[in-house]
Protein backbone atom coordinates (compact mmCIF):
# COMPACT_ATOMS: atom_id res chain seq x y z
CA UNK A 1 0.00 0.00 0.00
CA UNK A 2 1.39 3.50 -0.92
CA UNK A 3 2.10 5.82 1.66
CA UNK A 4 -0.72 8.27 2.56
CA UNK A 5 -0.64 11.75 3.83
CA UNK A 6 -1.74 10.27 7.11
CA UNK A 7 1.25 8.48 6.94
CA UNK A 8 3.21 11.06 7.13
CA UNK A 9 1.40 12.56 10.44
CA UNK A 10 3.45 12.79 13.69
CA UNK A 11 1.25 11.55 16.67
CA UNK A 12 -0.08 14.56 18.77
CA UNK A 13 2.24 15.15 21.68
CA UNK A 14 -0.49 14.75 24.29
CA UNK A 15 -1.31 11.30 23.11
CA UNK A 16 2.16 10.23 23.10
CA UNK A 17 2.24 11.40 27.05
CA UNK A 18 -0.96 9.93 27.98
CA UNK A 19 0.92 6.92 26.60
CA UNK A 20 3.73 7.42 29.46
CA UNK A 21 1.83 8.38 31.89
CA UNK A 22 -0.43 5.14 31.34
CA UNK A 23 2.82 3.00 32.07
CA UNK A 24 3.41 5.52 34.73
CA UNK A 25 0.40 4.64 36.58
CA UNK A 26 1.28 0.99 36.20
CA UNK A 27 4.65 1.01 37.52
CA UNK A 28 4.54 3.83 40.53
CA UNK A 29 0.75 4.40 41.41
CA UNK A 30 -1.57 2.41 43.00
CA UNK A 31 -5.45 2.22 42.92
CA UNK A 32 -7.09 5.47 45.45
CA UNK A 33 -3.52 7.18 45.27
CA UNK A 34 -3.70 10.89 44.40
CA UNK A 35 -1.46 12.36 41.46
CA UNK A 36 0.75 15.29 41.94
CA UNK A 37 -0.61 18.79 41.03
CA UNK A 38 -0.63 19.54 37.48
CA UNK A 39 2.40 21.91 38.05
CA UNK A 40 4.50 19.33 38.74
CA UNK A 41 3.62 16.35 36.64
CA UNK A 42 4.45 18.94 33.66
CA UNK A 43 7.63 19.91 35.05
CA UNK A 44 8.56 16.15 35.40
CA UNK A 45 7.37 15.33 31.81
CA UNK A 46 8.53 18.40 30.19
CA UNK A 47 5.34 19.57 29.08
CA UNK A 48 3.18 22.49 29.12
CA UNK A 49 0.11 22.29 31.10
CA UNK A 50 -2.36 22.11 28.38
CA UNK A 51 -0.37 19.45 26.62
CA UNK A 52 -1.07 18.15 30.24
CA UNK A 53 -4.57 18.10 30.41
CA UNK A 54 -5.56 16.97 27.41
CA UNK A 55 -3.66 13.54 28.49
CA UNK A 56 -5.59 13.27 31.52
CA UNK A 57 -8.59 13.97 30.06
CA UNK A 58 -8.15 11.24 27.93
CA UNK A 59 -6.87 8.93 30.65
CA UNK A 60 -10.10 9.91 32.57
CA UNK A 61 -12.24 9.17 29.79
CA UNK A 62 -10.51 5.75 29.32
CA UNK A 63 -11.70 5.01 33.00
CA UNK A 64 -7.53 4.89 34.09
CA UNK A 65 -7.74 8.15 36.30
CA UNK A 66 -11.24 10.04 38.46
CA UNK A 67 -11.52 13.47 39.46
CA UNK A 68 -12.81 13.60 42.83
CA UNK A 69 -14.47 17.01 44.30
CA UNK A 70 -12.39 18.42 47.26
CA UNK A 71 -9.84 15.44 46.59
CA UNK A 72 -8.06 16.18 43.14
CA UNK A 73 -6.96 13.48 40.58
CA UNK A 74 -6.51 9.30 41.89
CA UNK A 75 -5.76 6.42 40.18
CA UNK A 76 -8.89 4.63 39.11
CA UNK A 77 -9.87 1.00 39.81
CA UNK A 78 -10.93 -1.40 37.25
CA UNK A 79 -13.90 -0.60 35.87
CA UNK A 80 -16.89 -2.58 36.49
CA UNK A 81 -18.71 -4.38 33.38
CA UNK A 82 -22.47 -3.42 32.81
CA UNK A 83 -24.10 -6.83 30.71
CA UNK A 84 -26.72 -5.57 28.80
CA UNK A 85 -28.68 -8.70 27.50
CA UNK A 86 -30.23 -8.50 24.37
CA UNK A 87 -33.08 -11.00 25.62
CA UNK A 88 -34.04 -9.33 28.70
CA UNK A 89 -37.55 -8.97 28.48
CA UNK A 90 -39.60 -7.41 31.48
CA UNK A 91 -40.62 -4.02 32.69
CA UNK A 92 -38.40 -2.18 35.57
CA UNK A 93 -39.41 -3.64 39.00
CA UNK A 94 -39.58 -6.79 38.51
CA UNK A 95 -38.08 -9.57 40.05
CA UNK A 96 -34.77 -9.78 40.35
CA UNK A 97 -34.02 -5.79 39.59
CA UNK A 98 -31.56 -4.42 40.87
CA UNK A 99 -32.27 -1.19 40.78
CA UNK A 100 -33.14 1.52 44.27
CA UNK A 101 -36.34 3.59 44.10
CA UNK A 102 -35.16 7.05 44.74
CA UNK A 103 -38.86 9.26 44.41
CA UNK A 104 -41.37 10.33 41.88
CA UNK A 105 -42.80 13.47 40.27
CA UNK A 106 -44.66 14.56 37.43
CA UNK A 107 -43.65 16.59 35.14
CA UNK A 108 -42.97 17.61 31.43
CA UNK A 109 -40.25 15.35 30.24
CA UNK A 110 -37.52 16.67 27.77
CA UNK A 111 -38.50 17.31 24.51
CA UNK A 112 -36.97 13.72 22.83
CA UNK A 113 -38.77 11.89 25.82
CA UNK A 114 -42.21 13.60 24.49
CA UNK A 115 -41.26 12.66 20.79
CA UNK A 116 -40.88 9.39 21.65
CA UNK A 117 -43.49 8.81 24.23
CA UNK A 118 -46.12 10.93 21.41
CA UNK A 119 -47.17 12.50 24.90
CA UNK A 120 -46.94 16.33 23.20
CA UNK A 121 -44.31 18.52 24.19
CA UNK A 122 -46.21 20.43 27.34
CA UNK A 123 -47.85 17.22 28.66
CA UNK A 124 -47.39 15.69 32.13
CA UNK A 125 -46.11 12.27 32.63
CA UNK A 126 -44.86 10.28 35.74
CA UNK A 127 -40.95 10.42 35.97
CA UNK A 128 -39.45 7.54 38.52
CA UNK A 129 -35.83 8.48 39.79
CA UNK A 130 -33.56 5.18 40.83
CA UNK A 131 -30.11 4.93 41.25
CA UNK A 132 -27.88 1.59 40.94
CA UNK A 133 -25.35 0.85 43.59
CA UNK A 134 -23.03 -1.53 43.91
CA UNK A 135 -19.96 -2.12 46.32
CA UNK A 136 -21.27 0.65 48.20
CA UNK A 137 -20.47 3.25 44.90
CA UNK A 138 -23.14 4.74 43.49
CA UNK A 139 -22.56 4.07 39.48
CA UNK A 140 -26.20 4.44 37.88
CA UNK A 141 -28.96 6.93 38.05
CA UNK A 142 -31.91 6.30 36.35
CA UNK A 143 -35.51 8.59 34.97
CA UNK A 144 -37.73 5.82 33.98
CA UNK A 145 -40.81 8.58 32.24
CA UNK A 146 -44.23 7.16 32.16
CA UNK A 147 -47.47 8.46 30.85
CA UNK A 148 -50.42 8.60 32.42
CA UNK A 149 -52.54 6.15 29.72
CA UNK A 150 -49.82 3.55 30.52
CA UNK A 151 -51.02 3.23 34.35
CA UNK A 152 -54.22 4.75 34.17
CA UNK A 153 -55.30 2.45 37.50
CA UNK A 154 -52.84 4.45 39.49
CA UNK A 155 -54.78 6.88 42.21
CA UNK A 156 -52.73 9.69 43.47
CA UNK A 157 -54.57 9.07 46.89
CA UNK A 158 -53.21 5.48 46.85
CA UNK A 159 -50.02 7.39 46.57
CA UNK A 160 -49.80 10.55 46.82
CA UNK A 161 -45.54 11.26 46.20
CA UNK A 162 -42.10 10.08 46.25
CA UNK A 163 -40.91 6.80 46.49
CA UNK A 164 -44.59 5.17 47.20
CA UNK A 165 -45.72 6.97 44.70
CA UNK A 166 -42.98 5.27 42.45
CA UNK A 167 -43.51 1.18 43.95
CA UNK A 168 -47.50 2.33 42.58
CA UNK A 169 -46.43 3.18 39.17
CA UNK A 170 -43.72 0.38 38.84
CA UNK A 171 -46.76 -1.92 40.22
CA UNK A 172 -49.32 -0.39 37.27
CA UNK A 173 -46.97 -1.12 34.75
CA UNK A 174 -46.78 -4.74 35.66
CA UNK A 175 -50.60 -5.04 34.21
CA UNK A 176 -49.78 -4.24 30.92
CA UNK A 177 -48.44 -7.14 28.17
CA UNK A 178 -44.54 -5.97 27.36
CA UNK A 179 -44.49 -6.90 23.81
CA UNK A 180 -41.17 -5.57 23.07
CA UNK A 181 -38.05 -3.68 23.98
CA UNK A 182 -34.89 -1.84 22.45
CA UNK A 183 -32.25 0.06 23.69
CA UNK A 184 -29.63 2.56 22.69
CA UNK A 185 -26.32 3.89 24.26
CA UNK A 186 -24.21 6.70 23.41
CA UNK A 187 -21.42 8.39 25.54
CA UNK A 188 -22.86 11.65 26.65
CA UNK A 189 -21.71 14.40 29.44
CA UNK A 190 -23.33 14.25 33.04
CA UNK A 191 -25.94 16.78 33.80
CA UNK A 192 -25.75 18.68 37.12
CA UNK A 193 -28.13 16.07 39.25
CA UNK A 194 -26.76 12.88 37.77
CA UNK A 195 -23.36 13.98 38.78
CA UNK A 196 -23.92 14.88 42.07
CA UNK A 197 -25.77 11.56 42.54
CA UNK A 198 -23.10 9.67 40.62
CA UNK A 199 -20.23 11.80 42.65
CA UNK A 200 -18.70 13.22 39.64
CA UNK A 201 -18.17 17.13 38.15
CA UNK A 202 -21.08 18.47 35.43
CA UNK A 203 -19.90 17.36 31.46
CA UNK A 204 -17.86 14.13 32.88
CA UNK A 205 -18.58 11.44 30.80
CA UNK A 206 -21.28 9.10 30.96
CA UNK A 207 -22.25 6.34 29.23
CA UNK A 208 -26.61 6.68 28.56
CA UNK A 209 -28.71 3.81 27.87
CA UNK A 210 -32.12 4.56 26.34
CA UNK A 211 -34.47 1.75 26.57
CA UNK A 212 -37.76 1.97 25.11
CA UNK A 213 -40.54 -0.36 26.59
CA UNK A 214 -43.58 -1.46 23.81
CA UNK A 215 -47.55 -2.14 24.74
CA UNK A 216 -50.30 -2.40 23.23
CA UNK A 217 -48.58 -1.15 20.33
CA UNK A 218 -47.20 1.84 21.21
CA UNK A 219 -44.57 3.48 23.35
CA UNK A 220 -45.53 2.64 27.18
CA UNK A 221 -42.60 4.13 28.96
CA UNK A 222 -39.08 5.06 27.88
CA UNK A 223 -35.98 4.67 30.55
CA UNK A 224 -32.87 7.00 30.43
CA UNK A 225 -30.02 5.48 32.53
CA UNK A 226 -26.86 7.11 33.18
CA UNK A 227 -23.76 4.76 34.22
CA UNK A 228 -20.15 6.49 35.12
CA UNK A 229 -18.17 6.00 31.77
CA UNK A 230 -14.64 6.13 34.00
CA UNK A 231 -15.64 2.83 36.47
CA UNK A 232 -18.10 1.02 34.19
CA UNK A 233 -17.68 -0.97 30.71
CA UNK A 234 -20.97 -2.04 28.87
CA UNK A 235 -20.85 -5.47 27.73
CA UNK A 236 -23.31 -7.39 25.12
CA UNK A 237 -24.67 -10.63 24.74
CA UNK A 238 -28.15 -12.79 25.30
CA UNK A 239 -28.02 -13.78 28.93
CA UNK A 240 -30.68 -10.70 29.83
CA UNK A 241 -30.86 -8.73 32.63
CA UNK A 242 -28.44 -6.09 33.38
CA UNK A 243 -25.60 -7.08 36.13
CA UNK A 244 -22.50 -5.37 37.22
CA UNK A 245 -19.99 -7.36 38.42
CA UNK A 246 -16.35 -6.25 39.41
CA UNK A 247 -13.62 -7.26 36.68
CA UNK A 248 -10.46 -9.55 37.56
CA UNK A 249 -8.19 -7.22 35.72
CA UNK A 250 -8.59 -4.48 33.90
CA UNK A 251 -9.56 -4.28 30.31
CA UNK A 252 -9.85 -1.84 27.60
CA UNK A 253 -13.44 -0.74 26.77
Amino acid sequence: MGTTQLDTVQEPKYWHLKTVLSEALDSEFSVGEILPNERDLAARFGVARATLRQALEQLELEGRLQRRRGVGTTVAPPRMGVAVGSEQHAWPGAAGDAWQLVDCTVAVPPAAVADILETGREEQVHTVRRSRVTHGQHVAAELLYVPASSVPALSAIDAPSGAARARAVLRELQHLDLEAQDRAVELGSARADDAKELDRLPGAPVLVVTTRFYAEGRTAAVSVATYRADTCRLTFGDTGGVEIHHDSERRAS
